[in-house]
């Protein structure tokens, strides 16, 4: 799919003079898109579904012919994305914005578009794929969120990491022909300009011809401008991992990105574990007269000393017919193949940023190590540079939000607010040995309580403040005052 519309955008932008040999800083209209990147993302998803036909599709000679098989999976690529994705980002994640007006607004925008759970699917998508893109938009006067995949994404202009324009091609079909929309984010003339195309294809090879955008989005405009807005409306996600296939792109790779050959070897270990027993399983040589109908000449029935149709016996015939019944079954290399499966699991998880043993294989089925991590582990590090980006991510999106918003005068924002995300840490430490340490900072006089409740309660500097300032008065409240104490015992003493 994207090979196609890619080449054909390649032609259109230079045609636009949106895309240019060289690249200069004052001019981001200069993308020079990498087919190699898209070719990776098709390859990233046909692994991460469990089927990609250059490793699972098996080749063989019989004395019958060729044959065909699909090769058993382990489908790491699965295992590993949503592992990591749910080590990252779960429902105790917390998302503080120091504006009570601005955070009631998010709130009930990422409440009505159900942003925990999606986003929780999506995430898990960008460590598959190497990245994806959140895309806000205002429907029925209410804010909606498009969660788009890394395939239906391509950038146009970018700098340090930042992506300013983008197109996002989509995919539908209508009787026998191939249509394909482009939805444009464009900066032109300090305006920020969304344009809507389709295109009509017969053959399904190109992109095609355009046609009227009416005749499928009766509800959509061909451009829009809008004149009073600084930043891109979406917000791009991904790992963090270094991009090594083209370290000139702004797109990330998939976490198993440089992982490809051991998860093949896995598979193919995997499946010759399962082949083992398949061909390995119980044969007995028997006479071939054996397997053959006779007929008893008592009662003229049919009888034969072993089913001919069990696949456990093998007849062989010999000139005198003699051959004796031998038992013929090989040694079942079981342990072998778990032990090579596990070896090869640990390269992996130390390829995609676990640590070593987080993943292991019994011979029923994987599992994923459960225990505390320690906060010196190689997973929980990873986690945390994952959370950097995602954060990163989280804050553009709001932003977005906000922007949108207040394009459609939904919200009045303030023109500064700060917006903190408190990750869930607790596979490290739980929350009680986090209280005591920072108690015991406190005591020392080594932290500030004000510092202590931002790192145990996940929240803002001010929020910190405020809930310093209540426990203050809270304290004040249950504490007599000393003046008031004095006084009452003069008045006792003056009574006796």
């Amino acid at each position: 799919m994207f090979q196609r519309i890619i080449t054909a955008l390649k032609r259109g932008l230079v045609k636009l003079g949106l895309l240019k040999e060289i690249e200069k800083i004052t001019d981001l209209k200069d993308v020079s898109i990498n087919d190699e990147m898209f070719r990776k993302i098709e390859v990233w998803k046909a692994i991460y579904k469990g089927y990609y036909s250059e490793w699972h599709d098996v080749h063989y000679q019989t004395i019958d012919g060729p044959k065909q098989r699909r090769m058993l999976t382990l489908n790491m690529g699965k295992i590993v994305s949503s592992e990591m994705a749910s080590l990252v980002y779960n429902e105790k994640c917390e998302i503080s914005i120091d504006n009570e007006t601005v955070s009631e607004f998010i709130h009930e925008v990422f409440k009505h578009n159900k942003f925990d759970k999606k986003f929780q699917d999506y995430v898990e998508y960008m460590f598959a794929h190497g990245g994806m893109v959140i895309k806000p938009y205002v429907e029925n006067d209410r804010i909606m969120l498009s969660f788009v995949t890394a395939d239906c994404f391509i950038p146009i202009s970018w700098r340090n990491d930042t992506i300013y324009e983008a197109v996002f091609p989509y995919e539908f079909k209508r009787r026998d022909k191939k249509y394909t929309h482009l939805e444009w984010h464009l900066w032109e003339n300090g305006h920020y300009i969304i344009r809507n195309e389709v295109y009509e294809s017969q053959s399904g090879v190109d992109l095609g011809v355009k046609v009227p955008l009416k005749n499928f989005f009766p509800d959509l405009e061909e451009e829009v401008s809008i004149g009073n807005i600084k930043r891109p409306i979406f917000a791009y996600f991904k790992p963090n991992t270094a991009n090594n296939i083209d370290i000139q792109s702004p797109l990330g790779i998939s976490i198993f990105a440089n992982a490809l050959d051991t998860m093949k070897a896995i598979d193919t270990a995997f499946d010759s574990f399962y082949r083992e027993f398949r061909l390995g399983r119980k044969r007995i040589l028997v006479p071939a007269h054996m397997v053959k109908t006779v007929i008893d000449p008592e009662d003229g029935l049919p009888k034969r000393y072993f089913d001919s149709n069990d696949e456990t016996y093998e007849a062989f015939g010999t000139e005198q017919d003699e051959l004796e019944i031998k038992d013929i079954s090989v040694e079942l290399r079981v342990d072998e193949h778990i032990a090579a499966i596990n070896a090869l699991l640990n390269v992996f998880a130390m390829q995609t940023g676990f640590s070593t043993g987080t993943f292991s294989f019994d011979g029923k089925s994987m599992k994923t190590a459960t225990e505390v991590v320690s906060e010196q582990s190689k997973t929980f590090k990873s986690k945390q540079s994952h959370e950097v980006i995602i954060e990163s991510g989280i804050q553009e999106l709001i932003h977005s939000v906000i922007a949108i918003g207040e394009l459609y005068g939904l919200i009045n924002a303030p023109n500064d607010f700060e917006i903190s995300v408190a990750f869930d840490d607790s596979i490290a430490e739980d929350k009680g040995a986090e209280i005591n340490q920072q108690t015991q900072l406190v005591a020392a006089g080594m932290q500030s309580k004000k510092r202590a409740i931002m790192k145990v309660q996940g929240v803002t500097e001010e929020e910190a403040q405020q809930i310093l300032q209540e426990i203050i008065e809270e304290e004040r409240r249950q504490s007599p005052d000393l003046n008031e104490l004095r006084a009452q015992s003069a008045l006792f003493g003056q009574e006796e």
